[in-house]
Parts: structure tokens; sequence; C-alpha cells
């Protein structure tokens, strides 16, 4: 199995990077932040989740162990394969989507293409109690705080996916739904 790799990148698409160590290239699929962050000729590091099947061996490339492991995490859940466990990844922070499932939001979870009502609420069921921790944790109404984020920035004209990526991009220490808004149109305005 592999579980690290680290090398440059010589090729990317909108879903995959291939990385080349000492001679080897590797097709490592990532997540959109990933790859909008990367750049061709970047030495990068994964850990990696090896997805061994019937007639492929695909390799999930992540920045830190704590993506890896709710990535893993998500595969637990029956119907969640990788390709929507990485697409889920790419919706809202792990802090964030971890608190979704444990107070039942399913609203994070159906803004993924390919996940419907119904397998959002098996997410929330089978993974609820091991994500026990997160149901206190944090402000109140944090969720509908970036909810109501998303939808003000997408009144603004930004697409749904420039605004996840701009609030993930705003620090965890800005309180209150007017400063994260203000600090998501700066990270917006530095494109």
């Amino acid at each position: 199995m592999i579980a690290r790799l680290e090398g440059i990148i010589v090729y990317s698409t909108d879903k995959y990077m291939i990385i080349d160590v000492s001679g080897v290239g590797y097709k490592v699929n990532v997540t959109s932040e990933t790859l909008t962050s990367s750049l061709l000729g970047d030495h990068v590091s994964f850990w990696i989740h090896t997805a061994v099947r019937e007639n492929s061996i695909d390799l999930y490339g992540f920045k830190n162990t704590n993506e890896m492991s709710f990535f893993e995490l998500l595969l637990d859940v029956s119907g969640i394969g990788p390709r929507s466990a990485l697409s889920i990844l790419a919706i809202a922070s792990i802090d964030t989507l971890k608190r979704a499932i444990a107070t039942g939001d399913t609203g994070y979870l159906n803004k993924v293409s390919g996940i419907g009502k119904k397998t959002a609420e098996k997410i929330i069921i089978e993974l609820r109690d091991k994500l026990q921790d997160y149901k206190s944790d944090g402000e109140p109404g944090l969720l509908r705080d970036e909810s109501d984020i998303l939808e003000a920035l997408k009144s603004l004209g930004y697409s749904q996916n420039e605004a996840r990526d701009a609030l993930k991009q705003v620090p965890p220490t800005t309180i209150g739904t007017n400063a994260r808004i203000k600090e998501a149109l700066q990270v917006l305005g530095k494109r």
C-alpha cells in the first residue's frame, strides 16, 4: 500500500494530478481546493489513501492526516465511494462538515452532486455518534451563519464554489456573520 508521496507536479486536470516521484508518475485524485492551490512544477507531499478495486487501484491525496481520516470515515458509510467522499470534502472545512453531521444538518451534504436527501440522512445516521463532540462545540448557530454567508456571497454574484472556497479561507478566529462576510470578500478580491 502507498501511504505517502512526495514529488513534483508534472500534470494536472480538474480532478487529479500526476506527481513525479523519482521518475515514476503517480496519478493522485485530490480535492478541487488542492488543485487550485497547486501549480505545475510545485514540490508537494500528500498522505495517500489507496483504493483497491477489482479493475483498478486509485490513489487519493490529502495535505494532512486529519483530511485523510475524515475521508476514510466517510468511506465507512455504505454507498459512499471515494469520489463522493472527495466531493464532500470539497464543499466546506472538515470542522464545518463534522458539525453539520453531528447536528443533523443535511443542507451541506445535499449540495454535493450525487448526494441526495436520503444519502445525506444516511451519512448523518451512520456518523452522528462518532462525531458527538461537535454537537456542543463552537458558536451556537454557526452552521446557520455559514449558510447565510454563502447566500450573501451568491447574491453578490459569486458562484457557490467561489463562495465556499472563500469561506474556507476565513480564519476560524473571525466571529460574527458580518465579519466573516468581509473576510470572505477580501479573499475573493485577491483572486
